[in-house]
């Protein structure tokens, strides 16, 4: 968009907001939230099918790059903080040692 069209554009919603504005009294202190108002309507006004999805295209599985799978296992999750044992162990000494030689 350049500078023209944005001019055009922004002196749409000033129009549309002072109409709003006026038709409900003009009350004071509040243009600023008929701005809003406006910008909204014309932008629903001049894209009337921006929101609505084709049902086929949201029904074709997403797709994930190579890239995303490959780096997975480079972060964290809880899983992942190590193999340390946080607690003692029954077969700690002696015990422990017969069962690892068997």
């Amino acid at each position: 968009m350049n500078k023209q069209e944005f001019d055009a554009w922004q002196e749409r919603i000033e129009t549309r907001a002072d109409e709003l504005w006026a038709r409900d009294g003009k009350p004071e202190g509040a243009r600023d939230g008929y701005l809003e108002i406006a910008r909204e309507q014309i932008a629903i006004a001049e894209n009337p099918t921006s929101g609505q999805i084709d049902p086929k295209e949201a029904a074709k599985p997403v797709e994930e790059s190579l890239v995303s799978v490959i780096n997975q296992g480079e972060f964290p999750t809880m899983t992942d903080q190590g193999d340390e044992q946080l607690f003692p162990d029954a077969r700690d000494g002696e015990d422990r040692e017969k069962t690892i030689s068997r």
